[in-house]
């Protein structure tokens, strides 16, 4: 007679889970990011159609979808992890008052930000303060304001896009950890977002300030924005950069649906609004599947 399945929470899935989240602290995690940001960027023609064709085999990658449809076209794997789709692979809501979803992936958490706090998984939270880097003043902008937590896949499309128009006001790199950020390790790394290297764009927008943060994860070897370039690896201290104002006087303007990064390997995107300036969708839940450009919130 077969044995049945093991339930999914069943103690040898535990105590796998357990060791895979507690192996993760012993890891020397900005040292495999490097090597792996290397590996990713090979041109020789055989190790990178190799990987290329085995990511798209194992994770079932639609390359219909993707503005280059040969992947022997891509001259990297890297070029192929971060390619182009058609335009209209992905239409975006063009209604005044929806907000466009950022990014293909997977929500893992949407709602309000209380006493300063986002919830991450079923017994964690993350300060406020603490994602933005300690930023004070950015803080109070989002105090009682609305938060989604989407996870980019590795068989997702990595570019992340604007939500709604905005004018940027400030980039800001705070270096830390890069734990792994699948369901697993949210459920078990207190603070894991807050712990994270991340990228911070601070926009003005219509109806707000509005923030996109960047979550680096272990082996997401470089984290770019359309303005900047690759914001990471970087020196290990946070550094802000001011648009629109003295001394970058230069003005960063971008519509809904504009690219504004890229993950060079998969992660996590962050996205804040003020205090009632947004009210999710009723689909847009947990768990659920998200494409770029649909719409996932209303303008309060």
């Amino acid at each position: 007679m077969n044995r049945p399945a093991a339930p999914r929470d069943s103690a040898p899935m535990k105590i796998a889970a357990t060791l895979f989240v507690g192996l993760q602290y012993l890891l020397p995690h900005h040292l495999l990011s490097w090597l792996m940001h290397g590996i990713t960027r090979i041109e020789a023609r055989g190790i990178r159609e190799t990987l290329i064709r085995r990511a798209i085999d194992g994770y079932r990658v639609d390359m219909q979808e993707a503005l280059e449809s040969d992947p022997a076209k891509y001259r990297s794997f890297n070029d192929f992890f971060t390619r182009a789709l058609h335009p209209e692979a992905r239409p975006v809501t063009q209604e005044d008052d929806l907000i466009a979803c950022p990014a293909d992936g997977t929500l893992s958490q949407a709602g309000e930000i209380e006493d300063g706090y986002l919830f991450q998984a079923k017994g964690h939270d993350y300060s406020l303060r603490e994602l933005v880097g300690g930023d004070l003043e950015m803080s109070r902008l989002f105090e009682a304001g609305s938060f989604a937590t989407i996870y980019l896949s590795p068989r997702d499309y990595h570019r992340v896009h604007m939500p709604c128009g905005g004018r940027l006001k400030k980039m800001v790199h705070v270096p830390g950890r890069l734990f792994s950020v699948n369901e697993t390790t949210c459920q078990r790394v207190p603070r894991l977002f807050a712990r994270n290297e991340r990228v911070i764009s601070l926009f003005d927008t219509d109806i707000g300030p509005m923030a996109m943060i960047l979550i680096g994860a272990i082996f997401v070897s470089s984290i770019e924005t359309v303005w900047a370039g690759p914001v990471t690896p970087a020196r290990q201290r946070v550094r802000t950069w001011r648009y629109g104002q003295q001394p970058e006087p230069t003005t960063i303007a971008l519509e809904k649906g504009d690219e504004m990064g890229r993950f060079n390997m998969g992660s996590t995107v962050i996205l804040l609004f003020g205090k009632d300036a947004v009210e999710w969708v009723d689909d847009f839940t947990n768990g659920t599947a998200t494409k770029m450009g649909e719409a996932i919130a209303a303008v309060t």
